[in-house]
């Protein structure tokens, strides 16, 4: 019971209750305090003005006593005396008590309806603190900013908060929807003048008077340039992919596995890399080609980042959830990796190695581009260092709706 008190204090409408009542029951005993002192004068001067004051007893009192004996004079006067102090002792006794139960009565009643109105006043602000939680639990930092609370009612404090509040988030949204823009703007921009030149470069290289040095620059050229065309597809696959997906589509990943699995054979045996596919049924809702363009980052980075010994290899798992979602787990081989480089794997432009050089071939967007699609479906991904080296990472999706 004390936790659960110290658990309600801690919220406002129990503080605002306490309060509350706190002061209905001090105004209670400030009315009981002033009622009797009230009454306990009004019993002295109505008692003392008859038998009390001087100069004004009676000469001649005869009264006849509960007990049958007769009282004169100063007997009777002292009789009457002490039967009017204990009447006036149980009054003001009466008073007192049954006006404490009454004010406790009442003040039960008055925190009840305290916690009532302090509820009901409060309501907005749940709205609020709701809205606001909603958009902080969202997968992205982008994500939920559609939300707003549109507060109705009187204008208030409570409204100018809750509206100020849809003002910074609308401020948000565009800022990010204007990110995105730019971004897939910019990239379909470049596309054109990589177009060019590498249709430039391969007109030099070709000519019938290219020497074999003209040629090498433009191997390294033409690699350059394919590492640019790569960045900005993934640029603009990232963009596109940090959009909710609204219309969905049954797909099974064991389907997407054993695609992405056939089409990465080539690079995998240039590689030297074995890829192990376990795709067992794992029904879910979204994208098709984003969903497969996942897998195939996953795969891709599996069969990058390995030994190159010829002994690497790469397991592709697809299977069901214990939750009833699905859930694709790709592990490899390789080299070791930090467990504090974990979290720095999936953002953008991030590479370990060699692959921090210009001329890597990745891009750096691989895993990122692998968690806005998880994300964008309404899952997440995980990954975690491998013993022996290389790494496990686990995609899970919720179930298809309908």
């Amino acid at each position: 019971m004390r936790q659960l008190f110290r658990a309600s204090h801690r919220t406002l409408r129990a503080r605002l209750t306490l309060v509350y009542g706190a002061l209905f029951l001090l105004a209670g005993l400030t009315l009981l305090a002033v009622t009797y002192l009230l009454f306990n004068q009004q019993l002295a001067q109505s008692f003392g003005s008859r038998y009390g004051v001087a100069g004004d007893r009676p000469t001649r009192l005869a009264i006849v006593s509960p007990g049958g004996y007769m009282l004169q004079g100063d007997d009777a006067l002292h009789w009457l005396q002490a039967q009017e102090a204990e009447l006036r002792e149980a009054a003001v006794t009466s008073l007192l008590t049954q006006g404490a139960v009454a004010l406790g009565v009442v003040g039960l009643v008055a925190a009840a309806l305290g916690w009532v109105v302090a509820g009901r006043m409060l309501a907005p602000l749940r709205l609020v603190t709701a809205t606001a939680r909603r958009i902080a639990a969202a997968p992205a930092a982008d994500r939920g900013l559609h939300e707003r609370i549109a507060l109705r009612g009187p204008v208030d404090e409570v409204k100018e908060l809750a509206d100020t509040f849809d003002t910074m988030v609308e401020r948000l949204d565009h800022s990010f929807d204007g990110q995105r823009r730019f971004v897939a703007n910019a990239s379909h921009e470049l596309r054109t003048p990589l177009t060019l030149n590498r249709a430039l470069v391969e007109l030099a290289m070709h000519r019938t008077s290219a020497s074999a040095d003209v040629k090498r620059l433009g191997e390294s050229l033409l690699e350059i340039n394919a590492r640019h065309e790569r960045l900005i597809s993934g640029l603009l696959l990232l963009a596109r992919a940090d959009h909710e997906i609204g219309d969905r589509s049954p797909v099974d990943l064991a389907d997407v596995v054993a695609h992405v699995v056939a089409q990465a054979a080539p690079e995998a045996e240039q590689a030297r890399v074995t890829v192990h596919e376990a795709a067992f049924p794992a029904p879910a809702g979204g994208d098709a080609m984003l969903l497969e363009r996942m897998v195939h980052n996953l795969v891709e980075n599996g069969i990058r980042h390995n030994t190159g010994d010829g002994a690497g290899w790469v397991r592709v798992a697809s299977r069901t959830s214990p939750g009833g979602g699905a859930e694709v787990e790709v592990s490899n081989s390789g080299p070791a990796v930090p467990p504090y480089e974990i979290a720095a794997l999936f953002k953008p432009f991030h590479r370990l190695g060699e692959e921090r050089m210009v001329t890597g071939r990745s891009a750096g967007l691989g895993l990122s581009i692998v968690r806005s699609v998880a994300r964008a479906h309404g899952g997440d991904v995980t990954a975690r260092p491998r013993e022996g080296g290389g790494l496990v990472v686990t995609v899970t999706l919720p179930a298809p709706s309908g």
